[in-house]
């Protein structure tokens, strides 16, 4: 054992745990600046810092452990804390204020912060022991799951709450049959009552999940092997499994309080008072080992939030006090909407329901009213938009009558409530406590003009998230109250959005760009000549919507010519020294041998570098402007296309060789990835777009760093959106699940051009997902649920780019007119640039550097040009 640490002028903080309440409250600390005036030393079971639990199942949707990670860039070392990770506390001596670590560590100190947080309920059922038996609460328990699953074909959740449903979805992810066993009459009898836990029910086994209810798990029967076999159930039953999963409630964590003589609760949990202080004055306990004062142990992130800060307020001697929390809460769960708020289950004396309950939908809305009208709670399945502005109106009378709240939108309810209609009292964001009138004093007082300005000004909408749809509207009406115009025109020649220009042209048919500037441009713009901005982005849109609107589908048409950036403007990528890049087109990374010389002889003949990029084609630099058409035409012959390497388009899918040659492989990527690529080829968007296929869970191909990805499993595809491989990476979103092939492509189609038809200018979709309002939730809704109606005309849109496609380099060599173009000097056609010249490297060539400081007049001097 060491010997105990002692500090000499500073007062010592030892904070046992850190999960996400211990981290809120390093946070407190650094807020009051008691992190440079005492000594922290924070314990932690866990080989990694505090992350977002939260959000845990996530990481089968693609987010890794570092994207879920609570701490801050450079948060511990820049406030000198003393972060000792997979090294829990092992004893606390509370005579001599000493805490010893497992790794023998003894460290003294003025005030101990208990966050040890809860641990798994594990019902005692016989072969609970057995392999392939996992509990669902950290990092590693998922990544153990995701690894025994590969061999798995069914799985087992006991427990049908939160978590229950969450490591269900997570097994469904993984391509398991899989079953919930739900001891309760209903699924998530907490937060729901009997309604919506009929509605949510009907939803989940609609999706292919197996539902259990009023029933318990009696034994586990496991193999010769020891490996789980089945699950025989208490109503005589049996449910034959490769893995169970335990998610069946958890229980305070405060074994290490109870061997140090802290005073526990009858049923668990460290007593604390309204300080959140326990039985020992200079020992605190917060969030779910804590016991509060109003005799609850919570287990939402929200109270142990409120309850870190009420300790942090104490070390300081200010007087906060926490006395209770609100157990509001909205989800998603197996991608359902489930919320519940105030007194969800009516238990107030004289309260009345009023319900509106969908089950052809799905939907059920419950909102219990007081005798005097005022709003107690509610419950929502399968719709919750309306959460944000409910719940922070219970407590009050609504504005509106209860049944026009609970009424979907179409069948007779007003507009929606708005930010106007709530008082400035109104909690926003629970997890945070913070209040309308201190979003408004963000804009107001601190100059806050977007959400993520107010999220880091007042931490609204950085816990659950529940808030950020109310967070957007109460930002924009304030700086619309303060007389702050927003302009939200592309350009100083237009002053509509790029999706306003957009369903302008769809709308009207405008098949240029002038008529779209003289007609909708600013006064100021019309007969003008446009800008750089807007140029090219009603170019891009004009040439998305070419074959719907009756316009020329070639980029280089007329007027349309103009329009294009610099790549577009010649068809290849210009590089460093004024040369070109060609890139053909090798959907799916598949290609011939006959092709592969043909392109070997290209370069060789043309003097070309090559290289094989990232996306599984090959690249050929140094061609000059002038010899590109001669290029396409070797190329064209042997069968190639345009891969628009150039262009704002699709530039590839990736795939690996699935299974037909890969043991692994459970799907053919390989056919998938060819058959999407020549579908979206050539489909002008606002930013490029990459794609992948993989064969199977491996995720060989990347498919979960592109717009979007597909990954079989063994009852179809996953289709995941909005990743992004470039500089700011990003893990796709999971959008739907074990699809068929024709309901994969269909959904692609229909998020393509809902992205193109709405995204800003040179928005990537992983911006794109980010910034539009409802995220992928919206998303979902639109593209797989239909909720706005538009399906079958993006589909339409779709079904005309396919139909209208052209190969550019096809359609450029074959007329000579256009041909005329392709010239380094228009004054001098058969002059070639002098300045594009190559050195010899690695029995290639690259660009002639030191030739590019030669300025072009002196390089030209007494060739025909002058």
């Amino acid at each position: 054992m060491s010997t105990p640490t002692t500090p000499t002028t500073s007062p010592t903080i030892v904070v046992v745990g850190h999960g996400m309440v211990g981290q809120r409250f390093l946070e407190a600390l650094a807020e009051r600046g008691v992190a440079g005036r005492a000594r922290i030393v924070v314990l932690c079971e866990e080989p990694r810092a505090a992350y977002d639990r939260v959000q845990l199942t996530s990481y089968f949707s693609g987010r890794t452990p570092d994207e879920l990670s609570l701490v801050e860039g450079d948060f511990i070392e820049r406030h000198g804390i003393e972060l000792h990770l997979d090294d829990p506390a092992e004893t606390i001596d509370r005579q001599a204020r000493t805490v010893t670590s497992r790794a023998g560590r003894t460290f003294t100190y003025d005030t101990l912060v208990l966050a040890t947080g809860s641990y798994p309920f594990v019902p005692p059922v016989p072969g609970k022991d057995s392999d392939g038996c996992f509990v669902y609460r950290t990092i590693e328990d998922l990544l153990a799951i995701e690894e025994y699953a590969k061999n798995c074909t069914t799985g087992t959740v006991v427990g049908g709450g939160l978590l229950g449903l969450e490591a269900a979805g997570a097994l469904k992810g993984l391509g398991l049959a899989t079953h919930i066993v739900e001891f309760n009459p209903r699924l998530m009898s907490i937060q729901v009552d009997e309604g919506g836990g009929a509605a949510l029910r009907r939803t989940v086994e609609n999706m292919g999940l197996i539902v259990h209810t009023g029933v318990g798990g009696k034994e586990i029967t496991a193999g010769e092997d020891g490996a789980v076999t089945a699950m025989a159930l208490s109503d005589g039953s049996s449910i034959d499994t490769d893995l169970v999963i335990f998610s069946a409630g958890v229980r305070p964590r405060d074994q290490i309080a109870r061997d140090c003589g802290l005073e526990i609760g009858e049923r668990g949990g460290i007593v604390v008072d309204e300080q959140c202080r326990t039985s020992d004055p200079a020992v605190f306990a917060i969030g779910e080992c804590a016991l509060a004062s109003d005799g609850r142990v919570y287990g939402l992130v929200a109270p142990g939030y409120e309850m870190a800060e009420t300790a942090a307020a104490a070390l300081e001697g200010e007087v906060k006090a926490f006395t209770g929390a609100d157990l509001s809460t909205k989800l998603k769960l197996l991608g359902v909407d489930v919320a519940s708020f105030g007194d969800a289950h009516g238990a107030a004396e004289g309260c009345l329901d009023v319900v509106y309950s969908d089950s052809r939908s799905g939907v059920y809305k419950k909102l219990v009213i007081g005798r005097e009208g005022e709003l107690l709670g509610g419950v929502l399945v399968g719709d919750a938009d309306s959460y944000g502005m409910l719940r922070p109106l219970t407590g009050s009378v609504p504005p509106l009558s209860p049944e026009q709240l609970v009424l979907p939108a179409g069948i007779g309810a007003p507009a929606a409530l708005g930010p106007s209609a709530l008082p400035d009292e109104a909690v926003i964001c629970s997890c945070h406590n913070v209040t309308k009138g201190t979003i408004r004093g963000a804009v107001t007082e601190h100059s806050c003009t977007t959400v993520p300005e107010v999220k880091k000004c007042t931490k609204a909408g950085t816990g659950c998230g529940s808030c950020v749809k109310v967070l957007g509207q109460l930002v924009n009406a304030e700086l619309e109250a303060s007389g702050v115009e927003v302009d939200k025109g592309l350009c100083g020649c237009f002053g509509q959005s790029r999706q306003e220009l957009y369903e302008i042209v769809r709308a009207l048919r405008i098949t240029s760009y002038q008529e779209l500037l003289d007609r909708h441009g600013r006064d100021g713009a019309r007969g003008g000549n446009g800008c750089e901005v807007c140029k090219p982005t009603v170019g891009s849109i004009i040439a998305s919507l070419a074959p719907t609107i009756g316009a020329s589908g070639y980029v280089l048409e007329g007027e349309q010519a103009a329009l294009q950036d610099t790549n577009d403007h010649f068809l290849a990528n210009m590089q460093k020294n004024g040369s070109y890049s060609i890139v053909p087109r090798i959907p799916g990374g598949e290609i011939t041998p006959e092709k592969l010389i043909v392109i070997g002889e290209v370069a060789r003949d043309f003097g070309l570098y090559t290289k094989i990029t990232g996306g599984q084609r090959i690249d050929m630099f140094g061609a000059r402007v002038d010899q590109l058409p001669m290029i396409w035409a070797r190329l064209v012959d042997a069968g190639f296309e345009s891969g628009h390497a150039y262009g704002k388009a699709l530039r590839t899918v990736k795939s690996c060789v699935g299974q037909t040659w890969c043991r692994y492989g459970v799907q053919d990527s390989v056919r998938m990835a060819i058959d999407l690529e020549l579908r979206y080829r050539g489909l002008r968007s606002p930013h490029k777009l990459k794609s992948a296929v993989s064969g199977c869970q491996r995720e060989c191909a990347e498919a979960q760093s592109k717009d979007f990805g597909v990954i079989a499993t063994a009852n179809g595809w996953n289709l995941y959106v909005g990743g992004n491989g470039g500089a700011t990476p990003r893990h796709a979103d999971l959008l739907a699940q074990d699809l068929s092939d024709a309901e994969l492509i269909r959904l692609i189609d229909r998020f393509l051009m809902f992205y193109i038809r709405t995204a800003d200018r040179l928005e990537r979709t992983s911006t794109w997902l980010e910034r539009i309002e409802g995220g992928l939730d919206h998303i979902r809704d639109v593209v797989v649920h239909d909720s706005l109606g538009i399906c079958s005309e993006l589909e339409s849109l779709m079904a005309d780019h396919v139909a209208g496609y052209r190969d550019e380099w096809s359609e450029t060599i074959n007329d000579p007119e256009r041909l005329r173009r392709f010239v380094s000097f228009v004054n001098a056609p058969d002059v070639p640039d002098p300045t594009v010249k190559f050195v010899p490297e690695r029995d290639q060539v690259k660009p002639d550097l030191p030739l590019l400081s030669i300025r072009p007049l002196e390089a030209l001097e007494g060739t025909a040009a002058r």
